[in-house]
């Protein structure tokens, strides 16, 4: 359904500044400002000159045009630190604490393979959210996505074909993405992940069957 529209951090940005966003994929870029404050600053200077821009627009031309410029305001532009982040709500990013309903140390985890757990909740505005989480050193077995995947990282990393993705960053899988992701070493890899379509395992059996067996 999505396909397309967040290719890329800067479509995510654009959407999350004109207020388009499906409300996972928001909550998801606010729990990423939280983390990233370069980016705030960078979203911050976006909504300023949208609403100087709407400043500028007669009001018939715009339904509404008060409400935009609060929903544009809505958020504060001052950067916040990572620290400050990890200060307010630990692991968990406010935003996403407040929508997940759990913290980092509470999630009612469901173990499904050995080193992986999730935390599945309800689809919302055409989108599948979870949590996941991955034990340090695991690969999970290779897949590729019908749809899109956007995936925060907010503790610990993972690599694949790609890179590296660490505490603040986002993964933008579509379906030219086949990958095997593979937890650090050094501490669980948390993550929360926005789809709009299953993902397919890939490769061959043996390989499947190699990485959903070993601990």
């Amino acid at each position: 359904m999505y396909q397309g529209q967040f290719s890329s951090l800067d479509a995510l940005v654009s959407g999350y500044v004109a207020g388009s966003l499906p409300k996972p994929v928001h909550v998801l870029m606010d729990a990423h400002l939280e983390l990233s404050p370069d980016n705030r600053a960078i979203v911050g200077g976006l909504e300023v000159a949208a609403g100087d821009a709407l400043e500028h627009i007669a009001p018939e031309a715009i339904s509404g045009r008060d409400a935009a410029l609060a929903s544009i305001f809505a958020s504060d532009p001052a950067p916040l630190s990572a620290g400050d982040a990890v200060r307010r709500c630990g692991t968990m990013p406010r935003a996403l604490q407040d929508f997940v309903g759990h913290t980092a140390d509470d999630i009612p985890w469901k173990t499904k393979m050995p080193g992986f757990r999730e935390f599945d909740m309800d689809d919302v505005d055409g989108c599948h959210v979870s949590m996941f989480w991955i034990k340090p050193g695991r690969t999970v077995p290779a897949h590729t996505h019908d749809g899109m995947e956007l995936s925060l990282i907010i503790q610990g990393a993972f690599s694949d074909e790609r890179g590296r993705f660490g505490r603040g960053d986002i993964s933008i899988a579509d379906p030219s993405v086949d990958h095997r992701p593979t937890a650090e070493n050094t501490v669980p890899c948390i993550g929360f992940a926005v789809t709009d379509a299953p993902l397919r395992l890939t490769g061959s059996l043996r390989q499947r069957l190699g990485d959903i067996l070993s601990i």
